[in-house]
């Protein structure tokens, strides 16, 4: 039975009064006066530890209420571990890009995938580039085909407005080959951390 998430009232910070009393195999005891639950408890070894304050009558349970907190402690730690923190890095490109600026952008992109981040590639078009779609759209099927061994593509080139985008993701590679970047946190598990949207634009042609 989970608890409410404030701080219960435990033994003697109890107000007096009738209980509904629960075991600590989390049997219904019936109702029971609190100076009798907090007995039982006390033979037992146990806390009692008001679970449902505003219920009629309030309902206590009998149990190992420090255990409890520790079980908790340990449950949410755990869950804390297994979130993943997905970095997102964006990139970009203008429609005429030379081939020694693609090759840099590139080279940033495979950097990001393989510290396992996510990168959304946009194409910039201006003024009359607009037209012409097309060269967009071979920027980014090149780019997945030379990193096709590195990435994935999670959503397909898409026009919006002026920019024509693609996001691609990590493909996972068995563990003896994989390099990622991580950042431990206190217990020195891996945990990846998050930067949205970091930007490496090109220098606009002269």
């Amino acid at each position: 039975m989970t608890i409410a998430t404030s701080e219960p009232r435990l033994n003697e910070d109890i107000p007096q009064g009738e209980c509904r009393l629960i075991g600590v195999d989390g049997s219904q005891l019936g109702i029971f006066n609190i100076d009798d639950a907090q007995k039982i408890a006390d033979d037992q070894g146990f806390d009692l530890v008001e679970i449902a304050p505003d219920a009629t009558p309030p309902v206590c349970r009998v149990m190992d209420y420090s255990k409890y907190k520790y079980e908790q402690a340990q449950k949410a730690k755990a869950a804390r571990k297994k979130q993943s923190r997905i970095e997102i890095k964006e990139m970009k490109f203008r429609p005429k890009i030379d081939k020694g600026d693609y090759q840099t952008k590139k080279r940033h992109i495979q950097r990001f995938l393989e510290a396992g981040a996510k990168v959304k590639v946009t194409i910039m078009f201006r003024g009359r580039e607009m037209a012409h779609p097309d060269l967009g759209l071979n920027i980014l099927e090149r780019l997945a085909e030379d990193l096709r061994e590195s990435a994935s593509i999670e959503v397909q080139p898409k026009l919006e407005g002026r920019n024509m985008f693609m996001l691609l993701m990590p493909v996972k590679k068995k563990p003896a080959k994989a390099e990622v970047s991580t950042i431990a946190d206190e217990d020195g598990e891996p945990e990846l951390d998050i930067d949205e949207d970091v930007e490496l634009e090109e220098q606009e042609e002269s």
